[in-house]
């Protein structure tokens, strides 16, 4: 069968059919790129920043247009509410993010039972890979800058300790800090005090949290059309290697019929056929 495959018409039928495969595997790849897309693209509009007041409400729900929004606020932190939140990642190294209790100036109060006179949100103010570096907020008025974003969800049936938090969670920190909370929290990416900058320094690092991607979404309609180019490109090559398998069991028929006709014509037998006179040097045939 390799003679046959190796026949120059056969040679060009192959490279016919790995062009042809090449090609439904390009229009596979396509399809594959277009059966995942994002829901929404990341606004523009959140880099610009927008009070906190005006973007977000407490006691109730977070809104999803409310996600990523740079915002700036006014307040002050209470240095006895701060926890650090363990097994966070910054530059491959795992530490610990500073989360800070902020009073919200103008914030609307909540009432009810439990509510706190002043409304507060959960700051992320830094990251620190030792714990005993982490520093105590800075005092007195602060004007805060950060990236707006949802509340975590606690990490269950763990406890890490006084003074750490499982997440980011405002669930978790209301009941730490006992305090009304907007539902989401800041990552802060500058704080000025007294019109002086709060530079982070020393074991601090910085946040630096850009806007999150938005979420993807699954086209099952075009991942069936990617695996339906897959299934076509190896359809192609089935079908050259059949030809040339059909081409080789007509050869083969071709000589049985062949050597069929020269036997029928008195062509030579084979020796089972045969027998030796005794009286003559030459073989008679069987009648």
């Amino acid at each position: 069968m390799l003679k046959t495959a190796l026949q120059p018409r056969w040679i060009a039928g192959l490279v016919l059919a790995l062009v042809i495969s090449g090609v439904f595997v390009l229009l596979s790849q396509w399809q594959f790129g277009r059966s995942t897309r994002s829901e929404a693209p990341v606004s523009a509009g959140t880099e610009e920043p927008r009070p906190l007041t005006a973007v977000l409400k407490p006691g109730v729900f977070f809104p999803g247009s409310a996600a990523d929004q740079v915002v700036t606020a006014s307040g002050h932190y209470d240095p006895q509410k701060q926890v650090l939140v363990p097994g966070r990642i910054n530059d491959g190294a795992k530490g610990f993010w500073i989360v800070s209790a902020f009073a919200v100036q103008g914030a609307p109060a909540l009432t009810g039972a439990g509510a706190s006179p002043q409304t507060w949100i959960p700051v992320a103010r830094g990251w620190v890979a030792d714990a005993a570096d982490a520093p105590a907020p800075p005092r007195g008025t602060v004007e805060l800058t950060g990236r707006l974003i949802p509340s975590e969800a606690p990490l269950p049936n763990t406890d890490d300790g006084p003074g750490r938090a499982s997440a980011v969670s405002v669930a978790e920190l209301i009941n730490v800090w006992d305090v009304s909370s907007f539902p989401g929290f800041v990552a802060a990416s500058a704080e000025r005090s007294a019109g002086t900058d709060v530079a982070v320094s020393g074991p601090v690092r910085p946040l630096n949290i850009g806007p999150q991607p938005p979420a993807q979404t699954v086209n099952w309609l075009n991942l069936f059309y990617a695996a339906e180019w897959v299934v076509f490109a190896g359809f192609a090559l089935f079908i050259w290697w059949r030809l040339v398998k059909d081409d080789y069991r007509r050869g083969l028929e071709d000589a049985e019929d062949e050597a069929a006709a020269l036997r029928a014509a008195g062509g030579p037998q084979d020796a089972d056929s045969t027998e030796t006179d005794p009286y003559s040097t030459n073989p008679r045939v069987q009648s």
